[in-house]
């Protein structure tokens, strides 16, 4: 394994040995409560989901919100697990630059429907390209989109990509997640799953993809269930936004 692929796989395991969902007792509002990881996790203060909008806190173009994609194809892996689909790859050939450090791809999952809202607005699902330092930092690009049964599924959108859905072996780009326009939003905050933890360098892109979600199908009817955790308190953070053409 290389950088952060066992870490997910570790966190993955640990987040199996403890019962929790998105309802009732084992809900959001309770997962500080089942055991001392999550319990830390939670008191990182800067917790996510949040709501971005356009208002007039929010840094436009710094020079220390940019992000770099140098994104290739190569080959996951999946893992099933609470309501959602985690693409995970073999090698760690993609990668973003963010403030001169690396973070490569390690994830990519989803929910529904989305986590963080944008100017007001709820979506059928978020993609979560979840990436690592070699410090073991976190930073996650998310993607929103709007259901659409007659957009291109997923697996047709580039033909160099290879769907092995019988094996569970994929070969694709992550860029095939990515909007054209990529302008987006950035700031400090948490997982959105326990344990929780900080800080986490979020970039959500403001461009609502359109998703068909017959592609989902392929894999199972049950992904079509509720997983976002509820939006969170911004408490006074840094909001960043970066317009891109």
């Amino acid at each position: 394994m290389k950088v952060g692929e066992a870490n997910v796989s570790k966190q993955i395991k640990r987040n199996m040995d403890v019962e929790w969902s998105y309802e009732g007792q084992t809900g959001p509002e309770h997962w500080h409560e089942l055991c001392d990881w999550f319990a830390k996790g939670a008191q990182y203060p800067y917790q996510s989901p949040i709501s971005l909008s356009h208002g007039n806190h929010v840094i436009k173009n710094s020079e220390q919100a940019q992000l770099f994609f140098h994104y290739q194809t190569e080959r996951f892996t999946e893992k099933e697990f609470k309501n959602t689909m985690h693409f995970v790859p073999y090698s760690h050939e993609s990668y973003v630059v963010f403030q001169n450090v690396r973070y490569f791809l390690t994830d990519i999952h989803f929910h529904r429907p989305s986590e963080h809202i944008i100017d007001g607005q709820v979506h059928e699902i978020e993609f979560h390209l979840v990436h690592t330092s070699e410090q073991q930092k976190n930073l996650v690009v998310g993607v929103i989109c709007t259901f659409d049964t007659e957009a291109v599924e997923l697996d047709k959108v580039d033909i160099q990509s290879k769907w092995d859905f019988l094996n569970h072996l994929q070969t694709f780009s992550p860029a095939i997640f990515l909007p054209q326009n990529q302008s987006y939003f950035h700031y400090t905050g948490s997982l959105t799953t326990p344990p929780t933890a900080g800080p986490v360098q979020w970039f959500v892109f403001e461009t609502i993809q359109h998703f068909n979600p017959e592609f989902l199908k392929e894999f199972s009817d049950e992904l079509l269930e509720k997983n976002n955790r509820p939006i969170q308190e911004t408490k006074g953070r840094s909001i960043y936004y970066v317009e891109k053409n």
